[in-house]
């Protein structure tokens, strides 16, 4: 069975080495990646299965090699590595896209068990939803982030709104709670947080849908539940 390949982008040689030195004891493929420039090439053409990707690079920070890997390979687990206390980097990571972070200083046995569970997750994914659309012509593009209503009029969907949309696309058929899209979505506690942000943020999709009383839904209330999926076709 190949090994999973984890690219590590870290330009901190001690604790890139120690990284690099962690993941191949526990039996992974390693590539590295010393600054923001060669982390953005690698992300988006290299074969790897994760990457743990550091905030603070020089040449691109992680914050835009999140977001344009993410354009470019929007299932790609991705572990953020964030300074002790950078709680504001934190949210930014997760809400950018990233599948969880790991606060440096860390053990080794924190960072294996991080990347292990975000690779079962990853590995239990159904297959990326490319696009969604209705009867009535209405069509949402997930990796363009883009919506084409039966008009011809294009609205651009922030990444946010592409990732709720994507997430009740994969689990289709069944109700999917306020807190499970903050966890699951987010990446955030949902204990910690208002659920009233989905629902703003659901409020925002459903205008750039072109959703009214008469037309398709593509996202539905179930009240006392949270939200799902419409009778729209996933591509």
């Amino acid at each position: 069975m190949k090994r999973p390949t984890v690219l590590v982008v870290e330009d901190e040689p001690a604790i890139r080495r120690g990284l690099v030195d962690a993941l191949r004891f526990a039996h992974y493929e390693v590539i590295e990646a010393e600054d923001g420039r060669v982390g953005l090439d690698r992300a988006v053409g290299a074969e790897v299965d994760l990457i743990l990707l550091d905030l603070m690079l020089p040449e691109i920070d992680g914050l835009t090699i999140l977001a344009e890997t993410r354009k470019a390979r929007p299932t790609l687990p991705i572990i953020i590595l964030t300074a002790k206390g950078s709680e504001d980097d934190r949210v930014a990571g997760l809400q950018g896209g990233a599948d969880d972070y790991v606060v440096k200083p860390f053990s080794a046995r924190e960072l294996l068990a991080r990347v292990d569970a975000v690779l079962r997750r990853s590995a239990e994914r159904p297959r990326a939803v490319e696009q969604i659309e209705a009867d009535d012509g209405r069509a949402v593009s997930i990796e363009r982030r883009e919506v084409s209503l039966a008009d011809g009029e294009r609205r651009s969907l922030t990444d946010r709104e592409a990732q709720i949309l994507e997430f009740l696309a994969v689990n289709a058929g069944r109700a999917v709670s306020r807190r499970e899209l903050l966890e699951r979505v987010w990446g955030l506690d949902a204990r910690r947080l208002e659920t009233r942000t989905i629902d703003m943020h659901v409020a925002r999709l459903r205008d750039k849908l072109g959703e009214d009383k008469t037309a398709p839904k593509f996202v539905v209330t179930v009240r006392g539940k949270g939200y799902m999926l419409g009778e729209v076709e996933v591509k």
